[in-house]
């Protein structure tokens, strides 16, 4: 059905992988999987048996064609790492001395998905399609480039580093990804009563409501204060 796998377990990461990504498709794989195989002109992570694996660890809106491509004849599982704790490493400069470690105060959400689901919020509708969501510890590796001050005043990531796994959650449908939805949540509600029971940005709320509303979760029923209004599409959750 597939083209013989290039590379073997041992070899994963030899691909100029990014070592998060290689470390995740270490945790993934299972014993008898194969590795960057070509699929339909794609070349994919992992194939377990008939579903194609692939690891994204940013910019979803980057496998959109891959993906809709792939749906559309094979069943597809995306990986997705979200750092519910995170510890920044920050190199000495030159290379001369000790690095300084500290943990980050911010903790990623599970519906920090939102952020990058805008790229395709549709496709969870496509029954060959399901998303895994990893909740990890990871380090952020940065390095000061002076020529790049303008960001983080001079610090640039170098790379991430998987620690640990937390946690994890497969959606395989839009009532999945609607469990995400916070209970204490009124009816109708706007997208800043979102934020505020989500403890996140309204930014981020106003993604979420647009990929649930593309999804036929929530559906606008008016305005208050030219604040849309949404409520929860019976049987959706």
């Amino acid at each position: 059905m597939f083209m013989e796998a290039r590379k073997s377990l041992t070899q994963i990461g030899s691909l100029n992988e990014k070592p998060l990504h290689a470390s995740l498709k270490q945790w993934c794989a299972g014993p008898s999987d194969q590795f960057e195989v070509s699929v339909d002109g794609f070349v994919i992570d992992i194939v377990q048996d008939d579903l194609l694996v692939e690891i994204q660890t940013k910019n979803f809106g980057s496998m959109k064609r891959k993906l809709f491509t792939l749906t559309a004849d094979h069943r597809v599982r995306l990986v997705y790492p979200i750092a519910q704790e995170k510890w920044i490493v920050k190199l000495p400069a030159g290379g001369v001395g000790e690095g300084v470690r500290r943990k980050s105060p911010k903790r990623g959400k599970l519906v920090d998905l939102f952020g990058e689901l805008v790229s395709f919020p549709k496709l969870i509708a496509n029954p060959n399609f399901s998303l895994m969501l990893l909740l990890i510890q990871e380090e952020e590796v940065r390095r000061f480039d002076a020529k790049r001050a303008w960001r983080r005043k001079g610090w640039v990531t170098e790379e991430r580093r998987l620690l640990d796994v937390v946690d994890r959650r497969l959606f395989e449908s839009p009532e999945d990804v609607a469990t995400l939805i916070p209970s204490e949540l009124p009816e109708p509600f706007t997208t800043s009563d979102l934020a505020a029971a989500l403890g996140r940005p309204r930014r981020l709320a106003q993604q979420m409501a647009y990929c649930l509303r593309e999804m036929g979760v929530i559906a606008q029923v008016g305005t208050r204060a030219r604040a849309k209004l949404y409520e929860r599409v019976a049987g959706s959750a």
